[in-house]
């Protein structure tokens, strides 16, 4: 079972306006739930490394006419790879991507420039290998880890969210 896009953006706390990058957007079912919430003043930058992806739900979302959301074609590991300026995002979110990730300090290098002071970050993982792993070493990141991560480049937890019994969801808040 997945998480619902619609359910954990909730807790980011988004409105009217704001700016929202989804790190590894895959098909843009995290960037349109938060397309919804920022409305026609905002802006959701959708950032996937794989340009068939990218092309896809930039075909999408001319077709649902939704004109809030940039798909970039970008690496979220390195330092400027996502194209979007520094302090400029209120929140972003990174769903099922952090396992994927070989450097994940790299990352959140990235999620450091580009986040304003004040913001947040939704993390969505799996919890353990799960019935989706094809028992993949590696195919999971613990949330002790993540928490880890997360708090050695100054964040603080700001809530756990209880979803599925095979995912934790982390917001984490930029000081």
């Amino acid at each position: 079972m997945f998480t619902s896009p619609e359910q954990n953006i909730l807790h980011l706390g988004l409105k009217e306006g704001m700016h929202v990058a989804d790190l590894g957007a895959g098909t843009g079912f995290y960037s349109k739930a938060c397309s919804e919430r920022v409305g026609k003043t905002g802006k959701v930058y959708a950032i996937e490394v794989q340009k068939e992806l990218v092309k896809k739900l930039e075909n999408e979302l001319r077709v649902w006419g939704i004109s809030n959301i940039d798909c970039i074609w970008g690496d979220i590991e390195v330092g400027g790879g996502t194209k979007i300026a520094d302090n400029s995002m209120d929140a972003i979110v990174i769903s099922n991507v952090l396992f994927q990730v070989e450097d994940k300090l790299g990352l959140l290098s990235e999620v450091c420039r580009i986040l304003k002071k004040g913001g947040k970050v939704l993390v969505i993982d799996r919890n353990s290998q799960d019935e989706f792993s094809n028992d993949k070493k590696g195919y999971f990141i613990s949330k002790d880890r993540v928490k880890d991560l997360f708090e050695k480049k100054g964040f603080k937890i700001s809530e756990e969210i209880s979803t599925t019994p095979s995912h934790y969801d982390i917001i984490f808040m930029y000081e």
